[in-house]
């Protein structure tokens, strides 16, 4: 089961960095002390559904983002996972008129590349 606690934490951490969050200021959003935090990204620890869920609620988003595997992806998956990483939190600080424009901005530019 050690290979997925791995997955699961270098999830975390990765989706912590896009999110431009410290461990620190996670600790803080989740509840947890900052060097629990840094023993889960590094999957030194059998943490419990309860923290798990502390940690999703914190990062805003849903549990399922946690289970790729970064390691077992090609240059190009790894590429378009950071991607929707990064899509993902900068959409979460906008508003429903800014989304709307950014989402009609990402379909001019898909049907542009057709």
């Amino acid at each position: 089961m050690t290979k997925l606690r791995n997955t699961v934490g270098e999830r975390i951490r990765a989706i912590r960095k896009t999110k431009g969050l410290t461990q620190q200021q996670l600790a803080e959003l989740s509840g947890l002390d900052d060097a629990y935090i840094g023993s889960v990204e590094r999957g030194e620890r059998n943490f419990s559904i309860d923290t798990l869920e502390k940690i999703v609620t914190a990062l805003q988003i849903p549990a399922t983002e946690l289970f790729f595997d970064l390691n077992n992806m090609n240059e190009l998956q790894l590429f378009q996972q950071k991607a929707i990483d990064e899509y993902t939190a900068t959409v979460r600080n906008m508003n429903i008129k800014q989304i709307t424009i950014l989402n009609k901005l990402v379909k001019n530019m898909q049907e542009a590349f057709e």
